[in-house]
C-alpha cells in the first residue's frame, strides 16, 4: 500500500474493544453451523453481513428469514450486502436492493461492498449513503473499500474497510497517516489465509494499525474460485477466546 506508517502507536492500550465484523457466511442452508455460532453467548460480534444472492435476491428466502430472525432476537446487528461494483452499478439499483433488504430482512444497516475509493467516486457514494440513512433511521453504514480510500469517505460512514486481502499482504501492510485522526472503531480489517500460529501476530497488527473490527480466517480464495469468508475459520474457538470472554468448548 502506498502509505506511510501512521503515528497511531499504542492503540492496544486505549481500551477499545476488538470484535468481529463477519463479511458474509455462505447461505444458511449450506452453512447452518456458521450462522448458529453468531448467536453464541460471549461472542465479541460487532455485526454480520447477510448476502442472499449477490444482494437480497429476487424474493424473500425462508432460510435467510429464519437466520435473520434468530440474529435479531439475539441482539446481533445485521447488515445487508450491497454491491456497488466500484461505482458501475447505478444509484437506483443499489437503493432498490437496500429497500428489499429492509422490507424482507429488517436489516440494521448495510455493507457497501466493492466501494469506490478514489476522490471522483465520493459524491455518488455520499448520495447513496445519505439515501440509505433516510430510508433506514439509525442505519449502520460500512464502506467496503478493501484499501485506504480518499480521506473524505470517513465523513460519510460509520466504518471503513481499509484492508481486505491475504495474510501475505497484511503482514507487511502499512496504515495511512490520516487514519490517526479517527478512533479504531471506525476501521475494519478482513484477512484470509492467516495461519493459526500467526493469529496473535495478526491481532497485534490490527491493534497497531488502529482497526477495532476484524475478521481473520485460515481459509483462502484458492485462486478466486471460492469465497474465503463463507466457512467458519478453523480456529474460531481460539480467536473467540483471545478477543472475547473466553467462551470455548
Amino acid at each position: 500500500m502506498p502509505y506511510l506508517t501512521s503515528v497511531k502507536q499504542g492503540t492496544a492500550d486505549t481500551g477499545v474493544r476488538t470484535g468481529f465484523g463477519v463479511p458474509g457466511f455462505a447461505h444458511p442452508l449450506v452453512a447452518p453451523a456458521e450462522w448458529r455460532e453468531l448467536t453464541r453467548p460471549g461472542t465479541p460480534l460487532h455485526w454480520a453481513v447477510l448476502n442472499v444472492a449477490d444482494g437480497p435476491g429476487a424474493q424473500p428466502d425462508p432460510h435467510c428469514l429464519e437466520a435473520a430472525g434468530r440474529l435479531r432476537n439475539a441482539g446481533v446487528r445485521l447488515l445487508g450486502h450491497l454491491d456497488t461494483a466500484y461505482g458501475l452499478r447505478t444509484f437506483g439499483e443499489v437503493v432498490s436492493d437496500a429497500h428489499r433488504f429492509l422490507d424482507w430482512y429488517r436489516v440494521d444497516g448495510f455493507l457497501l461492498d466493492r466501494c469506490p475509493a478514489d476522490r471522483a467516486g465520493l459524491p455518488e457514494v455520499r448520495r447513496t449513503v445519505t439515501t440509505l440513512r433516510a430510508i433506514r433511521d439509525g442505519a449502520h453504514i460500512v464502506l467496503g473499500h478493501g484499501t485506504h480510500p480518499y480521506p473524505g469517505y470517513a465523513d460519510h460512514a460509520d466504518q471503513l474497510v481499509t484492508f481486505s486481502g491475504p495474510w501475505s499482504d497484511y503482514r507487511w501492510s502499512q496504515v495511512a497517516e490520516w487514519t490517526a485522526d479517527h478512533p479504531p472503531e471506525r476501521f475494519c480489517h478482513f484477512v484470509h489465509g492467516v495461519p493459526g500460529p500467526h493469529l496473535e501476530e495478526a491481532l497485534r497488527i490490527a491493534r497497531w494499525q488502529g482497526a477495532a473490527t476484524i475478521y481473520f480466517t485460515d481459509h483462502t480464495g484458492r485462486g478466486g474460485r471460492t469465497d474465503p469468508w463463507e466457512p467458519l475459520p478453523g480456529y474460531w474457538d481460539d480467536i473467540v477466546s483471545r478477543i472475547g470472554t473466553g467462551v470455548s468448548e
